[in-house]
Formats: C-alpha cells, sequence, structure tokens
C-alpha cells in the first residue's frame, strides 16, 4: 500500500529497538515535515556515527578521537578502574556524575549457554591494562545476573594475589535488570555501597 521507498523507511526504522510497526510509520511519515536543514543534519549524522565513532583503543567506549575523552583527562582518579559490559553503562555513570575514575569496556558477559567464553569479551585487554596501569581498585559493574556473577567471579579468580581490591556493585541494582533502565538514585547508591567480591 506504501510506496516502495516509504515501505523500506518503515522498515529501516522498524530494525530499532523497541520500535513497533505504527511507530514505524510515525517516524516515517515525520520524515516529510522535516525542512531540508533537518534532513541534512539527519543524514550527515548518521553517515558520521558511522564512519566517526570507535572504541578507544584504550578502554574500548566509543569516541571519535583515539583517546575517548575519560582516558584523555589527567584530572581523573587513575587507581580506580570501573568495569562495565557495554558503552551505553559508562555513558549511564558518567550522566549521574559521581564516578571520577576510569572505565573499561568488555564486549559483554561471560554466558557458556550462549557460547560466549572469557576470550569472546576481551578479558585479556582487561588484564593487559590491570597489569600497565597498576590500579588500587577494580570495581565490578555488571547488570546483576548468572552472567554477571559468573564474569565478576571469573576475573576475581584471575586477580587473586594481585593485591588490588575488587568491589562490585552493592544489590540496590535488582537482579535480572537492564543497566539503562535502573533510576540515577539507585546506580548512585549501589555505586556508593559497592561490596567486596568474595
Amino acid at each position: 500500500m506504501y510506496p516502495d521507498s516509504l515501505k523500506n523507511l518503515i522498515e529501516a526504522f522498524k530494525c530499532l529497538p523497541s520500535v513497533g510497526e505504527k511507530t514505524a510509520e510515525r517516524y516515517a511519515f515525520s520524515i516529510f515535515d522535516f525542512d531540508d536543514d533537518q534532513l541534512s543534519l539527519l543524514k550527515e549524522s548518521l553517515d558520521d556515527v558511522r564512519t566517526k565513532v570507535h572504541p578507544c583503543s584504550n578502554c574500548n567506549t566509543l569516541t571519535e578521537d583515539e583517546l575517548c575523552y575519560i582516558c584523555s583527562d589527567s584530572k581523573r582518579d587513575n587507581k580506580v578502574l570501573c568495569v562495565v559490559e557495554d558503552v551505553k553503562s559508562v555513558f549511564l555513570f558518567e550522566k549521574i556524575g559521581m564516578f571520577h575514575g576510569k572505565y573499561h569496556v568488555l564486549n559483554g558477559l561471560i554466558s557458556p549457554l550462549d557460547g560466549i567464553n572469557p576470550e569472546d569479551i576481551g578479558i585479556d585487554k582487561l588484564l593487559d591494562r590491570i597489569n600497565n596501569e597498576k590500579f588500587d581498585e577494580i570495581i565490578f559493574a555488571f547488570r546483576p545476573s548468572i552472567e554477571g556473577e559468573t564474569t565478576s567471579l571469573y576475573i576475581k579468580k584471575i586477580l587473586d594475589g594481585l593485591n588490588i581490591k575488587v568491589t562490585k556493585l552493592a544489590n540496590g541494582v535488582p537482579i535480572g535488570a537492564d543497566m539503562e533502565y535502573i533510576d540515577s538514585l539507585t546506580l548512585e547508591r549501589a555505586l556508593n555501597d559497592r561490596k567486596e567480591v568474595s
């Protein structure tokens, strides 16, 4: 019923998370209301995100430069490293503005049932960084789940004997919750009340 170009645009919008048929149609029809400047901005932004943004060579968060703004910031606490499972978690912590250490982004969590092993999530790069940068504390900020616990315990076992304090977020974060849906107050409390991994 739609022209092919419009149908293709609707299908493209449906690829976005949580976007169903009706929302995709609304997005597609809203494009007709864009003026030339807005449309150019949208096209350029999509192109730029694909061509300019890449993982930081040090911590794996997103940047347009060799090093991200966090790794480049000399005012950050170089003795505390917060290890997260994905890039979105870095931006969540940065939004609440209370963590001033460094980050390291893994490529997900260990999940043997899904065929995801330690070598699949970049633990080697994390361990190299820990050995080179001499952190006093490592914080695991993973979603509370079996995969999060498995990943925490696996890395903790490797770090045993290195004289590094290893902590994880407190239980203010509900089991099974996605980090991106946790409100900032809960996240702040979980970070402040973090516990040592045993």
